[in-house]
């Protein structure tokens, strides 16, 4: 069913009251609507909608493609199909049609979210050869965001519709009206999650799950198990805001100890990718004592229940990654055997801390810390984000520490290892065991993971550790600075994958 005219007036009403100076080059277009015209019929006269995809990548740059008919170079986009549920879906179907690209490669921006970013009329000369007289378009144009990598990306183009694809920066935009609105916005750089969920679990192995109501096929996943959470609001300056105040209004749920665990990139009602930031707690209590306001139920789930439940796939392997990094040993005298078994340390070894850094890179400079002068270790000097694991895998560790030291989001999929030093503050001799120099920092595992991509801009969120954050040349690092963190740059730096520190020779 094409889109209703409702949907068409009220969508082109919302645009006018954002953009006023818009009513006289749209009067004609009102005009239609007022007659009880239906403008999304191509054989609408003396002019009616086409829809657009104004897909934009992290460069800041927008996909183009020539079009056969009239060998301009524009945005992918066509005329509306009765197949057509909305303007949108128009603006999508013509894109993958024309570049083979699918929604869900796209995600909406905060910026325009599902509302035009211009609509632009333009007279269309007669073609007699399909017996169409001289008419106007009024192309509405939706913006999107490339989620992967546009220098890696395959298009795969309709010859008859399509010859060439090519990304143009906004300054080199055609349209002046779509340019000015591009180039004002912050569109570009790392994709900022604007949804937030909560992984709630009780330490001992089940999840709490929400189940959604089935008889509303507006909402996302009907009838499926999923997290708790939703999108941001105004009012949340932060997306932990947003998680906790959707547990409020949707449970009355209130977990005290929230911490970014990973972005769930969900596929959405619209088709597009929905980049969700996913924080986890610990909570034990009754689901069912919980004052639950949207949906059919919560309840605890174990990881095994996941694959007989209709939920998200995304959804379900996060759940279950979660559940592997944090498996509780089965009950009974030989798991307990077995865990006192872990705990013992064997004759002469040497327990080591495991330490993570943050090498994150900006236009060739680097990101350090300088500490507070009252730090129990290198007070006043710079150092790398870092932290100490405590019982969670070394990529967990640093992305909940990049969360709660400097406010920034990253995908644990986005960590790579690029450094490790082996350092130890004296000479370490061998024969020396666990027993041996109480008094002795122990020996320390020092991992250094790159960021790809990340979220968010550095901010002090622990001013008792960290005085300031600052972007450093590696080539030129600042004094005094952690030595075994210049070690570590200078072998980044250098290529090289590994360095020792204080060992005896």
């Amino acid at each position: 069913m094409p889109p209703s005219l409702s949907h068409v007036r009220d969508l082109i009403t919302t645009h006018l009251t954002e953009h006023p100076a818009e009513h006289r080059s749209l009067s004609g277009l009102l005009d239609i609507l007022d007659a009880g015209g239906d403008p999304t019929s191509r054989s609408a006269l003396p002019g009616h909608l086409t829809c657009s995809a104004v897909v934009v990548d992290g460069a800041r740059r927008v996909l183009h493609v020539r079009h056969n008919a009239s060998g301009l170079l524009l945005p992918p986009g066509g005329h509306i199909e009765a197949s057509d549920t909305s303007l949108l879906a128009a603006a999508l179907r013509e894109l993958e049609e024309e570049t083979g690209l699918s929604a869900s490669a796209l995600t909406l921006t905060p910026e325009f979210r599902d509302h035009p970013v211009d609509i632009a009329g333009h007279d269309v000369d007669a073609r007699p050869s399909k017996a169409e007289p001289a008419h106007r378009h009024y192309d509405v144009r939706f913006v999107f965001r490339l989620v992967g990598d546009a220098p890696a990306l395959e298009l795969a183009l309709q010859a008859e519709e399509v010859t060439e694809a090519v990304w143009l920066s906004f300054g080199e935009v055609g349209s002046p009206a779509l340019r000015a609105r591009l180039t004002a916005s912050a569109l570009g750089g790392p994709i900022v999650p604007q949804d937030a969920g909560a992984m709630i679990h009780d330490g001992r192995g089940r999840y709490l799950l929400h189940l959604r109501d089935a008889d509303k096929p507006e909402i996302w996943q009907p009838g499926a198990w999923s997290l708790l959470g939703g999108g941001r609001e105004p009012q949340d300056n932060t997306l932990l805001d947003t998680v906790r105040r959707e547990l409020r209004e949707e449970a009355g749920l209130e977990v005290a100890d929230l911490r970014p665990y990973a972005v769930e990139h969900a596929i959405g009602t619209k088709g597009t990718t929905v980049p969700i930031q996913v924080f986890t707690g610990r909570w034990s209590g009754d689901p069912s004592a919980l004052r639950l306001t949207e949906g059919v139920m919560l309840a605890w789930m174990a990881p095994g229940k996941l694959p007989r439940l209709t939920m998200a796939a995304s959804t379900r392997e996060l759940v279950e990654r979660h559940a592997t990094e944090h498996a509780v040993p089965t009950a009974g005298p030989t798991a307990s055997a077995g865990a006192r078994e872990r705990a013992t340390v064997p004759s002469g070894s040497v327990p080591h801390v495991v330490g993570v850094h943050l090498y994150l890179e900006r236009a060739g400079r680097i990101l350090l810390g300088r500490r507070h002068p009252d730090s129990a270790y290198a007070g006043g000097s710079w150092h790398a984000l870092a932290g100490h694991c405590e019982a969670e895998s070394a990529t967990a560790c640093l992305v909940r520490e990049a969360y709660e030291e400097a406010g920034l989001v990253i995908d644990r999929e986005d960590l790579q290892l690029v450094h490790t030093v082996h350092v130890v503050d004296r000479p370490w001799s061998e024969g020396e065991g666990a027993g041996e120099q109480p008094g002795a920092r122990p020996p320390r595992i020092q991992l250094f993971f790159r960021a790809r991509r990340w979220e968010g801009t550095p901010e002090l969120r622990e001013p008792d550790k960290c005085l300031e954050w600052q972007w450093w040349n590696p080539r030129d690092l600042p004094e005094p600075i952690v030595p075994y963190t210049r070690a570590a740059i200078e072998g980044i730096q250098d290529g090289l994958p590994y360095t020792e520190r204080g060992w005896a020779r």
